[in-house]
């Protein structure tokens, strides 16, 4: 008889980056695909000796994280972003709504935590389709072995066989299970998306790099003449955590400029990665001398103009948010 010697807290930390993708995935949160994934150390550590061999480790610490996932679901309602809540709203700051809690909104999550060790360009391409925030959402209307089921099998591309053995189950089952999936997802439209061009999955061109380098130049000096250039006449903004979302450049540019966005007037902006997409930490003007954190960004960029962006306010966790992007809680003058 083999004498299986049990994972080590070392020979699991290797794992923590794609379970942490695979948390997120199912989870719709940074925060809390960080709290799942250290809840499955947690288990499958304490759980170690009982470990007989008979599944990889891999496999092993996947079938925990689905466990946990699932009891997190279990009284959580479903996360979203501003445009599944409602219409657009036009550029007027007395439409703006009390925030709703942080457990509303899908949220951003940085790539550092999240992308894979590779360097080839269609696996690159695959995971940044797989973590945009408009997939994630989707995901979310997925009930919660459904939603695992497709991600292993066609984000993560275990054979079904596997993610049978993992979800206990029967591979019939599972080829069922994906096929409600597919057909859910293609019902569900993305709001967003409405007149924008396709979103990019692949990386930035040199183009696309001196785009965003102009969107710093105008966001930091604040000029909307510059700014209005750089978005498509469709693009989208919205902010959680405010229900309030708006369509349109000039729509946008004409939010910046009243009195509570032109707070914003004077930030510095940080570039950061996040759901494989440009993105930055945003910091505004404090009082007491410097900057504080705002918001994080993260942007959608397609056919030369910016599509999308998302404004994650740190209001809704500020000691989490810009850390968890490897981001200072404030700028020196």
């Amino acid at each position: 008889m083999t004498v299986v010697s049990p994972p080590t807290i070392a020979e699991l930390e290797p794992y923590r980056r794609e379970l942490t993708g695979y948390c997120y995935r199912m989870l719709g949160s940074g925060f809390e695909a960080e709290d799942a994934v250290q809840e499955t150390m947690l288990k499958a550590w304490r759980a170690s000796e009982r470990f007989e061999g008979r599944s990889q480790v891999r496999t092993w610490l996947y079938r925990i994280a689905t466990n946990v996932c699932i009891d997190m679901q279990r009284h959580a309602q479903r996360r979203a972003r501003p445009m599944e809540m409602g219409p657009a709203s036009p550029p007027d700051e007395t439409l703006l709504r009390p925030p709703r809690p942080e457990a509303t909104w899908v949220t951003p999550i940085a790539d550092s935590a999240v992308a894979p060790d590779t360097s080839d360009p269609a696996e690159i391409a695959a995971y940044r389709e797989s973590i945009r925030l408009a997939f994630v959402t989707a995901l979310t209307h997925l009930p919660a072995r459904q939603r695992a089921a497709l991600i292993l099998c066609e984000v993560l591309a275990w054979p079904a066989r596997d993610a049978a053995a993992l979800l206990e189950t029967t591979v019939p089952a599972v080829n069922s299970a994906l096929q409600r999936a597919r057909a859910t997802l293609a019902r569900v439209s993305d709001p967003a998306a409405e007149g924008s061009p396709p979103a990019v999955a692949a990386e930035l061109s040199g183009d696309d790099g001196e785009l965003l380098a102009r969107y710093v130049d105008a966001f930091e000096r604040y000029d909307m003449d510059a700014l209005v250039e750089l978005l498509h006449a469709d693009a989208v903004q919205s902010m959680p955590p405010f229900e309030l979302w708006l369509r349109g450049a000039d729509h946008i540019v004409e939010w910046m400029v009243q009195p509570g966005p032109s707070g914003c007037r004077g930030s510095r902006l940080v570039p950061v990665r996040a759901n494989g997409r440009p993105g930055f930490g945003q910091y505004r003007p404090d009082p007491a001398g410097g900057w504080a954190p705002w918001a994080i960004q993260v942007l959608d960029v397609a056919g030369g103009r910016i599509t999308a962006m998302s404004f994650f306010l740190a209001m809704m966790d500020p000691e989490r948010l810009f850390p968890a992007f490897g981001l200072p809680l404030h700028l020196d003058a």
